[in-house]
């Protein structure tokens, strides 16, 4: 059907109403999140409107109030710290194991092996491992800042495995070949050609990484307890007792954390769709 000489262009409405419940679901939350940080205690009701009401006057005496009771400074260098150290070591040693094991195990058993073993770690909970890495780490000297590190580099090895050696189908063997024509080796081959070719990949796997890294609570708290240095998501539970929670200034702390991370997506998004996407093809 055609109107001034132009298609009509049907509304698929399911598809916009699902849309439009999952633009409510996430808006929504931010709305309170963001209102609340804003609003006074004394501002708070416990109606609905008085919730979801804007603040009668617009303060940051929460997020300053915040930033003093979690040591926000310090709580923040300590996730940074642990969240760029984890980047650069899983893309550096994730990738590498990703391309020896995505190039070879379609013809060998061996890597095969190795593929499923790795991936098979993406299936086992967390809370099995808690107490065996509470114990170990303590035992090696380790529940610190380096050992959460480490817990993380393993963590994400199954995931980001995955990701690499499914975005290998799309890079001819071809480049490989003409490489070793050329006297390259196999570790040259991959700094030169492979890895600057993963960049997409890099991209996805340092958001994905970054996002679990920088929001965990429970690995830091489980080996760090009692250390001294707090994550910022680990600082955040001062907010939370048992005869209470103070929201306001609780929403502006997570306010607070959600910028920096929400500025390195931001920055690697244009990344992020691509590599999904060939990472996804088999």
């Amino acid at each position: 059907m055609k109107e001034n000489g132009k298609a009509k262009e049907k509304v698929n409405w399911p598809v916009t109403i699902l849309l439009l419940i999952g633009l409510i679901t996430i808006v929504f939350p931010l709305y309170m999140a963001i209102v609340i940080a804003f609003k006074q205690p004394s501002d708070m009701t416990n109606s609905i409107s008085g919730i979801l009401s804007l603040p009668k006057t617009w303060s940051l005496a929460n997020f300053a109030e915040a930033m003093r009771v979690t040591d926000f400074w310090r709580s923040l260098f300590n996730s940074f710290l642990i969240t760029i150290v984890n980047l650069v070591i899983s893309i550096a040693v994730h990738s590498v194991i990703g391309y020896a094991v995505g190039r070879n195990k379609a013809k060998s058993k061996f890597y095969n092996f190795v593929y499923l073993y790795i991936v098979s770690g993406m299936f086992v909970p967390f809370a099995i491992l808690m107490m065996p890495l509470v114990k170990q780490t303590a035992q090696l000297g380790i529940a610190n800042v380096a050992g959460v590190i480490i817990c993380y580099v393993v963590f994400y090895m199954p995931m980001n495995m995955l990701l690499y050696s499914g975005y290998l189908v799309n890079i001819p063997v071809a480049l490989e070949e003409a490489a070793r024509v050329d006297g390259a080796s196999t570790w040259r081959t991959y700094w030169s050609i492979i890895f600057p070719i993963m960049k997409p990949m890099h991209a996805t796997v340092a958001v994905l990484t970054a996002l679990g890294t920088w929001n965990d609570v429970m690995t830091p708290l489980v080996i760090m307890s009692g250390g001294g240095m707090n994550t910022l998501p680990l600082a955040q539970m001062t907010f939370q007792t048992q005869f209470g929670t103070n929201y306001n200034l609780a929403f502006a702390s997570y306010l607070l954390a959600l910028i920096p991370i929400l500025i390195f997506y931001l920055f690697c998004q244009k990344q992020i769709l691509n590599g999904v996407v060939n990472g996804a093809v088999k």
